[in-house]
């Protein structure tokens, strides 16, 4: 998969740098995975979601929440948000014409 964009990953763990290295590996394995479904997700990672348009991650034993929307055919992830789990729960995120 295509990670667009990485920059996105950095930025937030510059915030909060208790996520870097979990960010870091999340990268890892999604740049490796060659993903066609969310069930094909889900093997790497379990409790990863469908929400709307999206696919949501935890990160961080759930403190933090990564928000991507995911393009199976064409084999690209684009990073919406990162979010601690308080913003993730007001659902201003949701709020973006693309949900």
């Amino acid at each position: 998969m295509h990670v667009i964009s990485r920059k996105k990953l950095r930025e937030f763990s510059e915030i909060h740098g208790d996520c870097d290295e979990p960010l870091n590996d999340w990268y890892k394995v999604a740049s490796r995975a060659s993903w066609r479904s969310l069930v094909e997700v889900q093997d790497a990672y379990p409790q990863a979601e469908a929400v709307g348009n999206f696919t949501v991650f935890n990160i961080k034993g759930n403190k933090y929440r990564l928000i991507v929307n995911i393009k199976y055919k064409k084999q690209i992830i684009y990073i919406k948000y990162i979010l601690t789990h308080a913003e993730y729960d007001k659902d201003n995120w949701k709020n973006n014409p693309y949900y």
